[in-house]
């Protein structure tokens, strides 16, 4: 697959990291190219589900918890069980792992009494359900905003320069959401780059309020750029998910590190019987290696490390399946 993009495919997509809404005209001069050129690779990495711009949302700006699930069936449930949970419009990263007997997804939940309804009612009795482990995010070191493009991507540090909005003032505090809000942020979460008209049209705002509106939501922390990309875009195509137990004193320390290796795409500090989360991606089993016995053996304090390699990925990001 990786043989289907080239370098200009890269730098574009590495371009939409920095600015998801950059026009084309901007990234083609910047990458000197035609606007022409630039709509059409755009297009048509998109149609391949190569790339998506995105608008995420941050949960902690909502006051919602992010969970971290791992669900045990039996082998025969486990593709209708990953659908299930997929089909759901709070799940993300929906994916089997450990042969195909354990599904793992993030969840977000509003309250706390939707996560004891989620966690101790809901999927417990779901038919063939064996078990449940939850471990909500405590702090996350890399991932949100922090895209692993960003490590991948072969801009130089003055188109990068050229390419990053200005940047906007972060004003935290509470934030409560309209329909008109609601509206907005779940027509981002599918298109990224949905222009001003077409927002308009979708919450009854005017194109000005949608803009002062975005600025806002950006301002508090709730709403920033985000691109999802097929990794095999840039070479990586084994992705791991990784459960490690570190003594607390070296948690932060651990966390850090891991978060600055250019394997990760994620990485995160955890309640269960783990304390720290990562997302993984490399070229191939024996970069995994690699991987672990250097990188991941180096870092401090570790005494436990699970692996749990993803054999397929029921649903990406914030997208319905």
């Amino acid at each position: 697959m990786e043989s289907d993009y080239d370098e200009l495919d890269r730098r574009l997509v590495h371009a939409l990291q920095i600015d998801g809404r950059a026009p084309f005209s901007t990234i083609a001069e910047v990458l000197g190219v035609s606007d022409r050129t630039i709509a059409r690779r755009y297009a048509k990495l998109r149609s391949a589900g190569a790339v998506r711009v995105l608008g995420g949302v941050d949960p902690a700006a909502l006051g919602a918890v992010l969970w971290f699930l791992r669900v045990r069936c039996a082998p025969a449930a486990s593709v209708a069980v990953a659908e299930a949970l997929a089909r759901r419009p709070d799940t993300s990263w929906v994916s089997l792992t450990s042969g195909g007997t354990e599904i793992t997804c993030t969840v977000r939940t509003e309250s706390e009494a939707e996560s004891e309804t989620l966690l101790l009612t809901k999927l417990p009795r779901t038919p063939r359900v064996e078990g449940v482990t939850a471990h909500s995010v405590l702090h996350a070191f890399y991932g949100g905003p922090e895209s692993l493009v960003a490590k991948l991507g072969s801009l130089d540090e003055d188109a990068i320069e050229r390419l990053r909005p200005p940047p906007v003032p972060i004003r935290p505090g509470p934030v409560r959401l309209d329909d008109g809000d609601r509206k907005l942020l779940a027509t981002l979460a599918t298109d990224g780059r949905a222009g001003l008209e077409e927002l308009a049209a979708v919450t009854g705002w005017s194109p000005t309020t949608v803009r002062r509106r975005m600025t806002e939501l950006r301002e508090r922390g709730v709403l920033y750029p985000d691109v999802d990309v097929d990794g095999r875009l840039f070479g990586v195509s084994t992705r791991t998910l990784l459960w490690l137990s570190v003594a607390p004193a070296y948690l932060e320390e651990a966390g850090v590190a891991l978060a600055g290796h250019p394997e990760i795409a994620f990485a995160a500090a955890t309640t269960g019987p783990t304390n720290l989360y990562a997302s993984v991606v490399c070229a191939d089993q024996r970069e995994l290696y690699r991987y672990l016995t250097t990188r991941v053996a180096s870092l401090p304090a570790i005494t436990h490390v699970e692996t749990a390699p993803v054999i397929r990925t029921v649903k990406r990001a914030a997208n319905r399946p």
